[in-house]
C-alpha cells in the first residue's frame, strides 16, 4: 500500500511540473485598446528527433511542424469566433503567408524580423507567434497507448510549446502561454492545440466578456 501511495504522489509530482504557465502584461488593456485585426505566423520549430535524420530533411520537417501549428491557432480561432465575442479578428493564414512571400519573409528568415517590421508589412495590430520543441512530428500524429510507467521513462514527454502575442506599435510582450506536450495534450497538432487554447481561454486576454467581467 506505501509503495502504490507514493507511485500516486510521484504521479500527481510529475503531472503538476507540466502544468500550464501564463503570462499577461499589466499593460494589456493600455496597448491593446485600439486593437482590431491579429496574424497568426508560422511557429519556429526545433525538432530533436530520436531517429537519424540528415539536417536538409530536418528543415523541412520543422517548416512542416511550425506551419502545422499556425493552421491549428487559425482553426481553433475561427471555430472559437462563431461562438465568443472576441474584440478582434483574425487574419487570415493564406493572406498573411501570401503578404509574407511577397516581402521575400521566409521560414528560415522570419525570426529575423521584429515583431513591429512584421505588423507594419501585414498591416495588424499585432502577431501571435511561438516556438515549439519537439522529438516527434506532432503533425503525423503521436502513439496512443498509454501508461502510467511512461511518466518516469520519459517516453510520454514529446517536448514543449510556448504561444505568445505581440504588440505592433510598440513591440511588447502582451500574453505568453507555455505547456508540455505529452501523451495526454493530444494526438495530433489540432488535438494538441484545441485542448491547450480551452486551457489558456480562461485567461485568454481578448475574450471580450472575461475584459469587462475584469474591469
Amino acid at each position: 500500500m506505501k509503495k502504490i501511495v507514493f507511485v500516486l504522489a510521484l504521479f500527481a509530482t510529475t503531472l503538476g511540473m507540466g502544468q500550464k504557465n501564463i503570462y499577461e502584461s499589466i499593460r494589456f488593456d493600455e496597448y491593446t485598446e485600439d486593437h482590431e485585426v491579429l496574424a497568426i505566423v508560422p511557429f519556429i520549430a526545433n525538432l530533436e528527433l530520436k531517429k537519424a535524420v540528415d539536417q536538409d530533411e530536418l528543415d523541412v520537417l520543422a517548416q512542416k511542424e511550425g506551419y502545422a501549428v499556425q493552421n491549428a491557432l487559425e482553426t481553433y480561432f475561427s471555430r472559437r469566433k462563431k461562438r465568443k465575442k472576441f474584440n478582434v479578428d483574425f487574419q487570415n493564414i493564406a493572406n498573411t503567408n501570401a503578404i509574407l512571400a511577397q516581402n521575400n519573409i521566409t521560414y528560415e528568415n522570419i525570426d529575423t524580423y521584429t515583431t513591429k517590421e512584421l505588423c507594419k508589412i501585414l498591416e495588424v495590430d499585432g502577431i501571435i507567434s511561438g516556438n515549439l520543441n519537439l522529438n516527434i512530428l506532432l503533425s503525423e500524429g503521436v502513439p496512443t497507448d498509454f501508461s502510467i510507467l511512461d511518466y518516469f521513462s520519459g517516453n510520454a514527454n514529446y517536448g514543449r510549446i510556448g504561444v505568445k502575442i505581440s504588440d505592433g506599435e510598440t513591440g511588447k510582450l502582451l500574453w505568453k502561454y507555455e505547456n508540455e506536450i505529452s501523451k495526454k495534450t493530444g494526438k495530433n497538432t489540432n488535438e494538441l492545440i484545441d485542448k491547450m487554447m480551452k486551457t489558456a481561454s480562461r485567461k485568454f486576454p481578448y475574450d471580450k466578456e472575461k475584459r469587462k467581467n475584469r474591469n
